[in-house]
């Protein structure tokens, strides 16, 4: 028997992934290419200038790193920290903690700016940080997963910019369900997931970086900490070396390069507009759904994400149990919603409306299984 048999459909509502459109693993299916094939690198230059729309750049070193999005964030640090160097990063959430491990193990000096979770980082604290530590990198988050967050950019930015500092943003959960305008912003690095609302398979992690970021790599004392993540190699393969010729530098994941790129023509044909309308629409028709059940949202109303929508656990849940609704949501129902991690534990649900998921039928299903399960 085959071990695909027993996998049962789920409606992926958690933090990620979101459920991917039937032509993105359609897609998955087609016949393999060699990573060297010129059918295939033509592709990828495709994919590559999908992403630059996505991201609102011209930058070259725009590309889908063959990783997950923990990766690309890893990408963004330490290609451009060296040992001994400072960096500011801006915490309100898992993700920015995780920032500040990797730049502490790439040998970097962290500063932290720390805000409530589920409230935005101040931009005078950060602006204050900025002015003091004179750092070579300032790293914070757009979009904080766990928490539902929305960061406003421009001011941060400008302020790590006018210090002479490099800026790191993370992408995952806004790109493709948010505007993300790295070259507006004045954004170094960036990078994201395509397993958020790009709708596609987790597996990649678009990432970009400007020419300042670029020559920063080129001139660096020393060597890249991580060999698979360092864009002086990358380059060979994603941008060619002389006359252009894609030089080998590891394996490309042929199929999940395929999908990206149906994801990123649903994501064109749509159009971002239509796309950004879509994720508020459904987010709304889900707050007012769930506040009839005693649900209210952790992030005010200006600071929410509209891709993932935090809310505090009503005491109907409480008395069921959080993990056994989420589990008789699971089993009974086909749904999956996420739960809260750190200090937000047990205290909220992640509930994602990503990509192909943030439309009003989701959103309906969950408030009907919901309704069943509370009444």
């Amino acid at each position: 028997m085959s071990i695909l048999n027993p996998l049962p459909e789920r409606l992926l509502l958690g933090p990620g992934p979101s459920n991917a459109h039937p032509s993105v693993l359609e897609a998955m299916s087609l016949p393999l290419l060699g990573h060297l094939d010129p059918e295939f690198i033509a592709l990828l230059d495709r994919v590559k200038e999908g992403l630059r729309t996505c991201f609102g750049t011209a930058n070259a070193m725009t590309l889908p790193i063959s990783a997950t999005g923990s990766a690309g964030m890893e990408a963004a640090l330490v290609n451009l920290l060296e040992p001994g160097e400072s960096v500011v990063v801006g915490i309100n959430g898992v993700f920015g903690v995780r920032m500040a491990e990797v730049a502490r193990r790439a040998g970097a000096v962290v500063t932290t700016v720390e805000a409530e979770w589920g409230k935005t980082l101040d931009a005078n604290a950060m602006a204050e940080a900025i002015a003091t530590t004179k750092p070579k990198v300032v790293s914070f988050v757009h979009a904080e997963t766990s928490t539902g967050v929305c960061q406003p950019v421009e001011e941060i930015a400008g302020a790590a910019r006018d210090a002479g500092a490099l800026v790191v943003l993370d992408c995952v959960t806004s790109l493709a369900g948010r505007p993300v305008e790295l070259d507006a912003w004045g954004i170094d690095a960036a990078y994201s997931g395509t397993q958020k609302c790009l709708s596609c398979p987790p597996g990649l992690s678009p990432v970009s970086f400007s020419d300042r970021a670029i020559d920063v790599v080129q001139n660096r004392k020393t060597p890249v900490q991580s060999w698979f993540l360092d864009l002086s190699l990358l380059a060979g393969y994603y941008q060619g070396g002389d006359g252009g010729k894609r030089v080998y530098h590891h394996t490309a994941p042929i199929t999940a390069t395929y999908g990206l790129a149906a994801g990123l023509d649903r994501v064109l044909e749509e159009g971002l507009t239509n796309r950004f309308v879509r994720h508020t629409a459904a987010a709304e028709r889900l707050v007012a759904g769930l506040e009839p059940l005693g649900f209210t949202p952790l992030v005010d109303a200006a600071d929410r994400l509209p891709m993932l929508t935090s809310v505090r656990l009503p005491e109907s849940v409480r008395s069921i149990g959080d993990g056994d609704v989420r589990g008789r949501l699971l089993n009974e129902f086909g749904i999956e919603v996420g739960a809260g991690l750190g200090p937000l534990a047990g205290e909220i649900w992640r509930i994602g409306l990503m990509g192909e998921n943030a439309r009003p039928e989701p959103v309906d299903r969950l408030l009907e299984a919901l309704r069943k399960i509370l009444d």
